[in-house]
């Protein structure tokens, strides 16, 4: 058939396809074979540069061997010719270096915390704070609001009247001033002014210490009574001028707050305060009052007066420099008054509202009842539960004693001077705001 191959050009086909195949599987042989040779030449070269390193390496080995063998380095040279003794003198002397370091570093820290604690000293007695309690981090701890200092009013040098009858009537709070909540007879009145608190608040505010709370209940429900934080506090008395005319005078006369003073330190104070003020040396009486008014600051005869004492009988003083009498009557609370007015009629046997000059200097001395600490430990605020009346069962031996102390250096009844309710109280009014603190210091000695 035409369309049929014929049986040779069948052959013929199959004969050329089998030399393709073949051609093509010998050019695949021959492609890893170059690929191998190459491989092969390029290691080969590799280990005959690295046999060539190799020699480099071990040709310049011995010369360095032999260079370390005669000549070393200076630096191996200077250590070797070094004396023992010399190397155990460096290190000593290193040791001392590092010693003497550590010395300057631990002194600097200290006076940094020294200057530290001063600074904060500055600033409560800045602030009007005093001796600050604990710090107020506890979970449980109240914060005592910041005391605010007072300002001049003009009208406080106005004329105050204040009659002895009639009577004021004194009605307490009727809610704790911190909590504001009303527990009945649980809580403490201040026999200043009329607030009230619960002994819990005052100690989670830090002003009553743990386990004082029965005597301090027993102390403020006697007739004189306890003085709250507020009023225990003198130098809150003083106004943002009058405060830092006070510290400048502490700083000219290397007073540190918060410090104790001896009987030298406070006479030094007292001389260069006055110097400060401009006034004449003092002589031996004026030292001598100085002396009798350090004992009186001094009642458990320790030989040092607290910073709490000595910065309220300066600020009186102060007080007295600064205020005209007027000014200070304005002081006063209506408990003050009421007790004032209690102690004039005492002293008025005639009922014709005179009484004798001596009569009412004794009076001035009576302020200043107080327990000492053997028969109070509470703490609160800054100093101790003190004023006590003689009436009270709580009174001690140790109050009486000090009244007569104090009265001793009071003169016979030689003057035939006789002052009126106006007059007593306004010559009254220092002394009755020196027994405002629960310490038992007399933070300001009456004139003899």
């Amino acid at each position: 058939m035409g369309v049929l191959m014929s049986k040779r050009q069948t052959v013929e086909q199959v004969q050329k396809v089998s030399l393709a195949v073949s051609a093509f599987k010998d050019g695949l042989r021959e492609r890893p074979a170059a690929a191998a040779a190459t491989t092969g030449a390029g290691k080969a070269r590799r280990p005959a540069e690295g046999e060539a390193s190799r020699r480099g390496t071990l040709a310049e080995g011995p010369l360095e061997e032999e260079l370390g063998r005669d000549e070393a380095p200076p630096e191996t040279a200077a250590e070797a010719a070094r004396d023992p003794q010399d190397d155990g003198a460096a290190r000593r002397e290193q040791q001392q270096q590092q010693q003497q370091r550590e010395e300057d570093e631990d002194e600097d820290a200290a006076a940094a915390e020294s200057g530290r604690r001063r600074r904060a000293a500055w600033a409560r007695l800045r602030d009007g704070r005093g001796v600050e309690p604990e710090e107020f981090s506890g979970s449980k701890r109240f914060t005592p609001p910041a005391p605010v200092r007072p300002r001049r009013d003009p009208r406080d040098d106005e004329p105050l009247e204040i009659p002895l009858e009639p009577r004021e009537q004194v009605t307490n709070d009727e809610m704790c001033e911190v909590c504001e909540v009303w527990t009945a007879e649980s809580l403490l009145p201040c026999r200043v002014c009329t607030r009230v608190y619960h002994d819990g608040c005052l100690h989670r505010m830090g002003f009553l210490a743990e386990g004082d709370a029965t005597e301090v209940l027993e102390a403020a429900h006697t007739e004189t009574g306890w003085s709250c934080h507020c009023c225990d506090n003198l130098n809150l008395l003083l106004t943002e001028e009058e405060m830092s005319s006070l510290s400048e005078a502490f700083q000219q006369c290397n007073i540190t707050p918060e410090s104790r003073l001896g009987l030298e330190d406070f006479l030094s104070y007292k001389h260069l305060a006055s110097q400060r003020e401009g006034e004449q040396p003092r002589d031996e009486a004026e030292e001598e009052r100085d002396t009798l008014q350090f004992a009186a600051l001094d009642p458990e005869k320790k030989g040092q007066i607290e910073w709490a004492d000595f910065l309220s009988h300066e600020s009186l003083l102060l007080l007295q420099r600064t205020r005209t009498q007027n000014a200070l009557l304005h002081l006063l609370t209506i408990k003050e008054r009421e007790r004032a007015r209690a102690t004039f009629l005492s002293l008025d046997q005639h009922g014709d509202g005179l009484v004798s000059e001596a009569e009412s200097r004794r009076a001035q001395h009576t302020w200043f009842q107080k327990r000492h600490k053997e028969t109070s430990s509470c703490n609160v605020s800054i100093s101790h539960v003190g004023p006590i009346s003689e009436s009270s069962p709580a009174s001690s031996s140790s109050s009486k004693s000090q009244e007569k102390v104090l009265l001793s250096t009071e003169p016979e009844e030689t003057s035939s001077r006789t002052v009126d309710w106006p007059t007593f109280l306004r010559e009254s009014t220092i002394y009755i705001l020196a027994a405002r603190p629960n310490s038992p210091a007399v933070h300001l000695r009456p004139l003899a």
